[in-house]
């Protein structure tokens, strides 16, 4: 007995799959990857750091990191985050946070250690006679690490830093946990509705199949640039 496929419910429901869920997921996307971008930059610098202790936190903070399931991060800032805050106001009672910036914190602390392997390893293939020579020039270190190391070392990884950021978008689809209605969410949402989850599942299954694929012909062809520019 064949099943009969509803196209139609794709149609009602793509306004709101998204304008709210694919707004939520690019959003949340585009906002954690920077702040994780950032962050990472700081960790990695800091594992580069010469002083002991500044090299050990980062290095314990991104091994703990990497180390625990996202879905558990997830769980754990959205329930604590409140109780920090809370804490930090002097109030007795959680402040209220809200899904998408429990959401956006736990994302941009997360990816920051993924980030920062990554930007390690690009600081890393820098030779080291550019930093000498930024040296030479009279720069101090914060100089040499923003005009002249750092520059090259984002060059040399961005592809990485976009495959990355493709994982984040993926990764978006698990704040179905704290009740967020991003894009899978959304579509489990319409599923649910109209009892056609074979329909959307598997346009939810495609859309991001489209994305991902597209990001990732993109970034192959970024790297292929960035070889012959080297």
């Amino acid at each position: 007995m064949g099943y009969n496929f509803d196209f139609d419910v794709i149609q009602r429901s793509w306004v709101y799959l998204f304008r709210d869920g694919m707004t939520f997921s690019l959003t949340l996307t585009l906002l954690a990857s920077l702040g994780g971008v950032l962050f990472g930059t700081l960790l990695a610098l800091m594992r580069l750091s010469s002083f002991r202790v500044l090299s050990t936190v980062a290095a314990g903070y991104v091994n703990l990191m990497r180390s625990l399931p996202l879905v558990l991060v997830i769980f754990w800032f959205f329930f604590l985050v409140p109780y920090i805050g809370g804490w930090l106001v002097g109030s007795g009672q959680p402040v209220k946070v809200g899904a998408f910036s429990s959401a956006l914190i736990t994302f941009t602390m997360f990816e920051a250690a993924f980030y920062c392997e990554i930007m390690r390893a690009g600081i890393q293939s820098v030779s080291k006679g550019q930093t000498a020579a930024g040296y030479a020039l009279g720069l101090n270190y914060r100089q040499t690490m923003t005009y002249i190391v750092l520059p090259q070392a984002v060059r040399n990884m961005l592809p990485v830093l976009l495959t990355q950021t493709i994982i984040l978008f993926q990764d978006t689809s698990l704040v179905y946990v704290i009740s967020s209605t991003d894009f899978l969410g959304a579509a489990v949402k319409v599923a649910n509705r109209d009892g056609r989850l074979v329909e959307m599942y598997t346009f939810a299954a495609l859309v991001y199949f489209v994305i991902c694929f597209t990001a990732s012909m993109y970034v192959r062809r970024l790297q292929a640039k960035i070889s012959i520019i080297r």
